[in-house]
């Protein structure tokens, strides 16, 4: 806000490489001075942080405010859900244009755009969905990311029918990604699989929100996140996985990350806080409640898995995916498991969830909570130092923490508009006492002094350096050169003749002879010829051997 001088005074500053004690002076929404015996101008407001931790403000990078959704609309709009963020310790919030196949990119944009504008209460970003493929949304692609600010586009590789691409349109879209500078998003579920799934339980009977887990196992998410990842590493293209769930899903990012994949995972507040035991709740409400896509995984050790992989480097990003709907909303499904509208809170309570799990814990400490809560998130999509950072010349979006409080979270006590929360009776350590957003104080002690629309859009521009410096020196050599050689000048065999001669129907006929599957191993003898007794068709003995291939057993790694 121009005119505000701010200076928070007695804290230590905590950003993602080390902490200090110091005191920040701030005016006209940037951070100015940051250290000790400032030298201030008069008339600056005094924060006292004493005994606190004066930290950036959160970035969650997966929200869904207002989504319409399943036939329904998400109950957080963008005011609600950017004040209840403030609340948290949130500073900004990166949202998802989400439209149907067949509608413009654009014309979704203005349309998130004008949803958003007048409503946000904290600055926040557009990432948008790729949900059908064609040369317009190529197009429309480079026109977002050259005048829209847009620098990531997210695809599905499940909901059939609704939003899933296949292969080769990832392929392309990948393509087209690299050469805008942009980063690839996915969420990665193999949607034909889980279609099939949906189908068996209903037929045995299973209709109740356990069958939401049970039809989307964690294999299901691993093999596509290794589809998605290979993809996008022949392609050479960034890739970053939305709302890790799994263990297995993990452990895939986590081994081609250490191949040299560029390649980015994002767990979420919900698969660091909680689990998908709760799918098997007796409270129909309450497992519903926590129906998401990817699910919770009913294995109670995976959030304590995920928090050490996002602790050591693994893992990159937390968002939220928060999407919320109230119970006569979810009550859509209530005799059928696939009707019931996806989606969980998180967007209040993500900073506090992972300052309990992560830092009271002992698995990370407070400079790695900086890094997973903000200043990654700023790296990944080309706002830093802009945000993610307390720096001269940042912008002044800043929570002052008390790591020692402690609060309960409750549906009763949180300002979302949804009436579940997925982390009720959670006491956890970490409290926002004091939250500025551009420069202004609009949370202090339980108490907002902000307005719908303080909040700007944050344009943000592609070939972001932390993402892209490798993938750009490797483009210079990614295309293989062919192998310079003399013209074969030899004979050439005539394959209409040896057709005539062994019986076979010339091109263009069809044979009513089952033909040899030539991929099958018990079709080539001990020197890597195929074998057969009597004639060409018959069944091999079950002695026929076979090499293995040039090098020994092949290894496939994606």
């Amino acid at each position: 806000m121009v005119g505000t001088k701010i200076l928070i005074k007695g804290g230590k500053v905590v950003n993602a490489d080390f902490s200090f004690e110091s005191d920040v002076y701030i005016e006209n929404g940037i951070i100015k001075q940051v250290g000790k015996n400032l030298e201030i101008p008069g008339g600056a407001q005094v924060v006292n942080a004493e005994g606190k931790l004066v930290m950036p403000g959160g970035i969650d990078t997966h929200t869904h405010m207002q989504l319409p959704f399943m036939g329904t609309q998400a109950v957080d709009d963008f005011y609600i859900g950017t004040k209840a963020a403030l609340a948290g310790g949130t500073t900004m919030i990166i949202d998802f244009v989400l439209d149907q196949k067949g509608v413009s990119l654009v014309e979704a944009y203005d349309k998130w755009r004008g949803w958003a504008d007048p409503k946000v209460c904290c600055d926040y970003s557009l990432h948008c969905a790729v949900t059908w493929w064609s040369p317009q949304v190529s197009e429309e692609m480079g026109e977002l990311v050259a005048n829209r600010g847009v620098n990531s586009f997210k695809m599905f590789m499940a909901y059939k029918d609704v939003f899933l691409l296949e292969d080769n349109e990832l392929y392309e879209v990948y393509q087209r990604c690299r050469d805008l500078g942009a980063l690839a998003m996915m969420h990665a579920e193999n949607g034909h699989v889980i279609a099939h799934e949906q189908d068996r339980m209903k037929k045995l009977g299973i209709t109740g929100p356990e069958g939401h887990e049970m039809c989307r196992p964690e294999s299901v998410e691993a093999e596509a996140v290794s589809r998605a990842t290979m993809i996008a590493h022949i392609v050479n293209c960034p890739m970053y996985i939305v709302h890790v769930m799994s263990k297995s899903s993990a452990d895939v990012i986590s081994e081609a990350r250490k191949r040299g994949n560029v390649v980015f995972g994002e767990p979420i507040a919900a698969s660091l806080g909680t689990d998908g035991s709760n799918y098997w709740n007796k409270c129909w409400r309450h497992a519903a409640g926590h129906v998401m896509g990817p699910p919770l995984r009913p294995d109670t050790t995976t959030p304590g898995y995920l928090m050490k992989l996002l602790a050591n480097g693994d893992l990159e990003c937390t968002g939220t995916d928060n999407c919320t709907f109230n119970a006569n909303q979810k009550a859509l499904g209530k005799d059928d498991f696939s009707q019931i509208p996806n989606g969980v809170n998180g967007v209040e309570d993500r900073m506090s969830v992972i300052w309990e799990k992560g830092v009271a814990s002992g698995c990370m400490d407070e400079n790695r909570f900086v890094a997973v809560t903000s200043t990654n998130a700023a790296k990944v999509f080309n706002i830093f130092p802009q945000k993610g950072v307390i720096a001269p010349g940042s912008d002044a979006d800043i929570v002052i923490w008390d790591p020692q409080a402690t609060r309960t979270i409750s549906a009763s006590t949180h300002h979302q508009a949804v009436d579940f929360n997925i982390f009720e009776g959670m006491e956890v350590h970490g409290v926002t006492v004091c939250t500025i957003s551009r420069g202004k104080v609009v949370y202090e002690d339980g108490k907002f002094t902000v307005s719908a629309g303080d909040g700007k859009f944050v344009s943000r521009k592609p070939f972001s350096d932390y993402v892209y410096k490798r993938i750009l020196e490797r483009q210079k050599t990614h295309d293989p050169a062919k192998v310079d050689r003399e013209q074969y000048t030899g004979a050439v065999i005539d394959l209409t003749k040896l057709q005539v001669a062994s019986g076979e129907p010339s091109a263009g006929k069809k044979s009513a002879s089952t033909g040899r599957n030539m991929h099958h191993s018990s079709s080539l003898g001990s020197g890597g010829q195929h074998v057969g007794a009597g004639t060409r068709y018959s069944t091999p003995t079950p002695t026929t051997k076979v090499l293995a291939p040039p090098g020994g057993i092949s290894q496939i790694q994606f």
